[in-house]
């Protein structure tokens, strides 16, 4: 049969953090000095993603729970490996926004406190 291995959920984050840490590159121009449209879109959008993503301190599991959508989503999204619809990223969006808008409420929170 299989083998399973628990861990802890703050070690189960941090590698799975440690697994997507790499960012998809641009794809290469051709001999023009054109970059492919589709392709390039998508390493944009898949790098504005991890950027916000990381920067709010969010996992693509949570990430994925507050925009309503599937974790494999945001993975094949992360990896440019999927173009997303228009509503599908205005959910990313969004969640995003919301989880920015959080983040900046508990800092400026321990800010007066202090």
């Amino acid at each position: 049969g299989k083998r399973y291995v628990l861990v802890p959920e703050t070690e189960y984050r941090r590698l799975s953090d440690l697994a997507d840490a790499g960012e998809p590159e641009l794809p290469t121009p051709d001999a023009e000095g054109c970059y492919p449209a589709i392709e390039t879109v998508r390493v944009l959008i898949a790098q504005d993603i991890i950027r916000a993503r990381r920067r709010l301190g969010l996992t693509q599991a949570e990430l994925a729970e507050r925009a309503g959508v599937r974790v494999e989503t945001i993975s094949r999204l992360e990896h440019a490996k999927h173009s997303p619809s228009i509503r599908t990223v205005d959910k990313i969006d969004r969640a995003l926004k919301a989880a920015g808008a959080e983040h900046g409420k508990g800092r400026r929170k321990r800010v007066e406190s202090v």
